[in-house]
């Protein structure tokens, strides 16, 4: 078990969420589900033996998903993000993920879900941190210009005299 992990809030559709994510990253899968006995069902107003958590791997790193009501919603305060070696793995999770969703401005969308996700090239930190900061600052103009990122695009800006 790791350290720390992440614990996703869900009116009652956990499970649904957790096949969908897991239909999408590699090296993943449901660990074990428990269910609403009679005390939770009292306290939480949910019914005896519906799931209640849900442990789940995403590419090997564990989390949990709770239906524990309409009380908390997502929002941009967290996400998650998707580190991409390349413009196809951006396009794939892009694709994926903003299926039924809304896409936000510089690589961020939110799921059919509500959850917010960035899908980001691993070259753009480095980009962003170059000691030149005309460069770095090309990159993030041209960032801000874009929904879903394009590395292709980025590079040029980064490069351009």
């Amino acid at each position: 078990m790791q350290k720390i992990t992440p614990n996703l809030w869900f009116d009652n559709n956990a499970e649904e969420a957790v096949n969908f994510y897991a239909s999408i990253f590699k090296n993943s899968k449901i660990e074990n589900i428990t269910r609403y006995g009679e005390a939770g069902a009292k306290a939480s107003g949910r019914l005896k033996g519906t799931v209640m958590t849900i442990t789940f791997k995403l590419d090997g790193r564990e989390f949990i998903a709770l239906n524990g009501g309409p009380v908390f919603k997502f929002n941009e305060a967290i996400s998650l993000i998707v580190n991409c070696k390349t413009q196809e793995e951006i396009d794939e999770f892009w694709m994926k993920l903003s299926e039924g969703g809304n896409e936000g401005p510089c690589g961020w969308l939110k799921d059919k879900y509500g959850l917010s996700w960035q899908i980001v090239p691993v070259i753009l930190s480095k980009m962003l941190r170059d000691k030149d900061a005309r460069r770095s600052e090309r990159v993030m103009g041209a960032m801000l210009q874009m929904k879903k990122l394009d590395i292709k695009t980025l590079r040029q800006a980064y490069e351009q005299k």
